[in-house]
């Protein structure tokens, strides 16, 4: 299975637009900080990728990795993204979706049954979509499937929030109800068994999601949050990292000594511009360290 990291940012990326907080002036100074909204490519086959989310940042994501770019000695309009793979229905993971209006074969978009009713009908993102290309619908749940045909990588739900995006939180009928709002994916090679778990936001460590964190080779988790108090802190908010639907890294609640007792590799991704990991040199990365933990890096490429 290979893996390409796309992006390690929460909403907003890193530096936000409107905020001049120490960590997006730091990214502003120096370049080499910035992130991109987070995002995955997986590979289901030679020459064949899918995209976990599609976010404001997928055309620059796009660009930056060579094996989703067109040949030029082929078809010069034939892309080697085959389709999108969402783990909720938040603007910063689809609004990227609009961007691949221009797939000449249309594209493939695999969500579980509430996050297809947001994207649907509330974003109503087939309409717009429907003049320009063909948006293919496939459901996501508990159960592996191949992500195409004779694909090398089978993708599974693991449930992590009933939480709702802000534009479906009233939202009622069919394909709106179920807990299935915010889920992890666990990817596994059908060949190895090789698995990487992906879950840009964890609200709750379930006995569900210990059992796939435990089994899986390596874990990408959220890191938005350094401590459950750092968004009152920061000012942006009037609740905790875990009120936001987000379990910190660190404190009482935390999910660095939970990832440290798990047997494969673990990186955190998806840091808010506000957590101190998004500087090199801050002092929280020696912390992880200690523990075998680690922060994903931005095009770090992952073969399993």
């Amino acid at each position: 299975m290979l893996l390409q990291v796309l992006g390690t940012a929460a909403g907003g990326g890193l530096p936000q637009w409107n905020c001049a907080c120490p960590g997006c002036s730091g990214a502003r100074a120096h370049p080499e900080r910035r992130r991109r909204h987070a995002s995955l490519a997986v590979r289901a086959s030679p020459g064949r990728w899918y995209l976990v989310n599609a976010t404001p940042d997928i055309g620059e994501q796009i660009e930056g990795c060579p094996d989703l770019l067109p040949d030029p000695a082929a078809d010069v309009r034939r892309s080697p993204l085959a389709g999108v793979l969402l783990t909720d229905a938040e603007l910063d993971h689809t609004l990227g979706i609009a961007r691949l209006r221009e797939a000449r074969d249309g594209v493939a978009v695999c969500a579980t049954a509430p996050v297809r009713y947001a994207v649907r009908e509330r974003l109503g993102l087939d309409a717009v979509l429907g003049p320009y290309t063909t948006v293919r619908w496939r459901e996501l749940t508990a159960a592996a499937v191949p992500l195409e045909e004779g694909a090398e990588v089978a993708v599974s739900a693991v449930p992590v929030s009933a939480k709702r995006p802000r534009y479906a939180a009233g939202a009622t009928g069919p394909g709106a109800e179920g807990d299935a709002w915010s889920v992890a994916l666990l990817l596994r090679d059908t060949g190895t068994g090789a698995t990487a778990l992906y879950a840009p936001a964890v609200a709750a460590w379930t006995d569900a999601f210990e059992e796939a964190a435990r089994a899986a080779d390596l874990v990408l988790v959220d890191g938005t949050f350094w401590d459950d108090e750092e968004p009152l802190r920061a000012g942006f908010s009037r609740t905790t990292a875990t009120g936001m639907g987000h379990l910190p890294i660190t404190g009482p609640g935390g999910t660095a000594h939970r990832l440290a007792r798990l047997p494969g590799r673990c990186l955190y991704t998806h840091l808010n511009n506000t957590n101190p990991l998004g500087d090199p040199g801050a002092e929280q990365h020696k912390q992880l360290a200690e523990r075998g933990l680690d922060v994903a890096a931005e095009r770090m490429v992952i073969e399993l």
